[in-house]
């Protein structure tokens, strides 16, 4: 399996589950929120559709305008087999996500490590998760580390594992700390001992191309996945090589504890 392509064919012919010509989604829902941490300057927009399956949620985050809330109307109560068929790109990663979580849920994979994000506010939860993210870099002090997808508690766990970030995001031109981030994801690709990456890759078409040349390079790929951490799961050892999981509901949306699951392509069975 080379892409998102490929693992979307195989998941239309049974090869991951049941036929997704048989499987409803329940609900499709549109989330849209900003978030601004104590002590910041940036407030992160970030939209998501979701899709309801069953026990399980499939997720994409998506770019502004690419969505309107009218597909919970019209997509709620469709094939999981006509969503993947023919959705628009998000709505289709979504579903892919939901068929992947329904067939092998996050909290039974016994290759998972579960993590417990601590009750508390936004700023708590948000250095715990990205500690955990970091936690699954294996670095030499001074290794340059592309983030791709800026998040700032992220760029400071990067710095006290030891690691120089190169910061790349679409949307920000600079780091809390004033940092400069550049919108040439190929330019911090070639540069780096190792890459992060976010699940929103996912949604704007860019994780193949982050996989594909972290595989030919030889380089480490860790993603940090809310949206679309089944899909992510599926390449794990075939150019993924670890990976924190956050299943919906997402750490941002809840001031209880959550767990997030993070992956080892060394561990996997």
């Amino acid at each position: 399996m080379k892409n998102t392509d490929d693992l979307l064919a195989a998941v239309l012919a049974g090869e991951h589950g049941p036929c997704p010509d048989d499987l409803v989604a329940t609900s499709v829902f549109w989330l849209h929120h900003g978030t601004r941490l104590a002590g910041g300057d940036t407030t992160y927009l970030n939209q998501y559709v979701l899709v309801r399956l069953g026990g399980s949620f499939g997720a994409c985050a998506f770019e502004a305008g690419e969505l309107d809330p009218a597909v919970c109307r019209d997509a709620s109560g469709s094939s999981l087999g006509a969503l993947l068929r023919a959705a628009p790109r998000p709505l289709r990663i979504a579903a892919l996500d939901a068929c992947l979580a329904a067939s092998r849920p996050h909290r039974e994979a016994t290759e998972a490590e579960p993590v417990v994000l601590p009750a508390g506010p936004p700023e708590v939860r948000a250095r715990a998760r990205d500690a955990a993210v970091a936690g699954l870099l294996d670095i030499r002090e001074g290794a340059e580390v592309a983030l791709i997808g800026v998040v700032n508690p992220l760029v400071a766990a990067i710095r006290e594992r030891g690691g120089r970030p190169l910061p790349c995001d679409l949307n920000l031109r600079a780091t809390q700390w004033g940092d400069p981030v550049t919108d040439d994801m190929h330019e911090v690709l070639e540069r780096a001992e190792a890459v992060v990456a976010t699940g929103m890759t996912l949604g704007n078409g860019t994780f193949d191309t982050i996989v594909t040349r972290c595989r030919e390079r030889g380089v480490p790929l860790v993603v940090y996945a809310q949206t679309g951490s089944a899909v992510a799961r599926a390449f794990l050892g075939a150019g993924v090589t670890a990976l924190s999981a956050e299943p919906f509901p997402f750490s941002q949306f809840s001031a209880e504890p959550t767990t997030l699951y993070r992956y080892r392509a060394a561990s996997r069975s």
